[in-house]
């Protein structure tokens, strides 16, 4: 994987025709914090934004009837992935599909077996990734917590969630249980895993000249080791503001190990235009554990990416350009060669 030498890709002349459709639940959205979704409605917010300033033909959609018939466009870049149902994260790649119209991101089965933690997991254990053990209650099937693996803490998640969404701890096998009915409840499967004190060390990864790059490392360094970050503190929402730093990942020894980790898990889900693996530093071992990967991650200029793309020399909307431009050039460009040939 590419780590070195990380210039913005800029959209070629021939592509900037292309009508672009930008679909987000508040795609049209003006103001600050969401009541309900927090920074995600800002987020949504400037990428809109980002996108106008490529002066590509924009067309706006904030729900998935766009896609129901054949819109006036050419490129989807899909953020509607949080639809409040079950694998809602597939349906606007499935959707384009059913239309032959290009999008920014990975296909419907890749987005699936990476929003799968538990699929995740397994791939790592297949190439030699370490990962924490864990255990899976797919919701509807039977609940035995003596499968977990034995722990003095427990984290509890739906095993498909993402910003932290749903999840929980547990101390003892009663709680435990009543957590993973909890995740039931939600309409989601539960993943159960040893909760490892320390922080998050994040890889983003973008594309550039068709292959996966890396941009520089970033770790939520936590004040206090043992805290279970939610979905509230990820969104803005909680009271008194979060506990942690975002900061660049400067320990060398430890990168190398990650940056080989984390290129074995691009191979797995590539081509998928930009997402981002996760691995859980443990504060008293040094330890690395692959957490999950995340494709089709946040944008946001104040989160992992945004920030990551600033440390390689990007500026917000090179960033946007250059996952743009990698997209539409892989697809729309390869489709007219296709053309072109026959």
């Amino acid at each position: 994987m590419r780590i070195t030498d990380l210039r913005p890709t800029r959209l070629p002349d021939h592509l900037r025709d292309q009508r672009l459709l930008f679909i987000a639940k508040h795609a049209r959205w003006a103001g600050g914090l969401h009541p309900e979704d927090g920074n995600h409605a800002v987020y949504h917010r400037e990428m809109r934004e980002m996108l106008e300033g490529l002066g590509l033909p924009l067309l706006i959609a904030d729900s998935y009837a766009a896609l129901f018939d054949a819109p006036a466009a050419d490129f989807v870049f899909p953020l509607l992935n949080r639809g409040g149902f079950f694998n809602s994260e597939m349906l606007v790649p499935l959707l384009c599909n059913r239309l032959g119209l290009p999008y920014l991101g990975a296909s419907p089965i890749v987005r699936g077996l990476s929003d799968d933690k538990h699929l995740t997991k397994l791939e790592a254990a297949a190439r030699g990734v370490p990962t924490a053990p864990w255990a899976l209650f797919r919701r509807g099937a039977p609940v035995d917590v003596s499968r977990c693996p034995p722990a003095r803490r427990w984290v509890i998640k739906p095993n498909n969630s993402s910003a932290s969404w749903g999840v929980r701890d547990a101390h003892d096998r009663a709680d435990l249980a009543r957590a993973i009915a909890g995740i039931h409840a939600l309409d989601h499967d539960a993943i159960v895993e040893p909760f490892i004190d320390g922080s998050d060390v994040e890889v983003p990864v973008i594309t550039l000249d068709g292959e996966p790059a890396m941009l520089p490392m970033i770790i939520f360094e936590q004040e206090d080791p043992a805290d279970l970050r939610t979905y509230q503190e990820k969104r803005d929402l909680a009271a008194g503001g979060s506990g942690y730093a975002l900061k660049l990942f400067d320990d060398a020894r430890l990168a190398v190990r990650i940056a080989d980790y984390a290129a074995r898990m691009a191979d797995v889900f590539h081509p998928f235009d930009y997402g981002r693996i996760e691995f859980r530093l443990d504060a008293a071992t040094g330890d690395i554990r692959l957490l999950e990967v995340n494709l089709n991650c946040n944008l946001w200029s104040q989160k992992t990416i945004g920030q990551a793309a600033v440390a390689a020399g990007f500026t917000q909307a090179d960033l946007i350009e250059t996952i743009v431009a990698e997209s539409m050039i892989r697809q729309v460009g390869a489709r007219g060669a296709r053309r072109d040939a026959a």
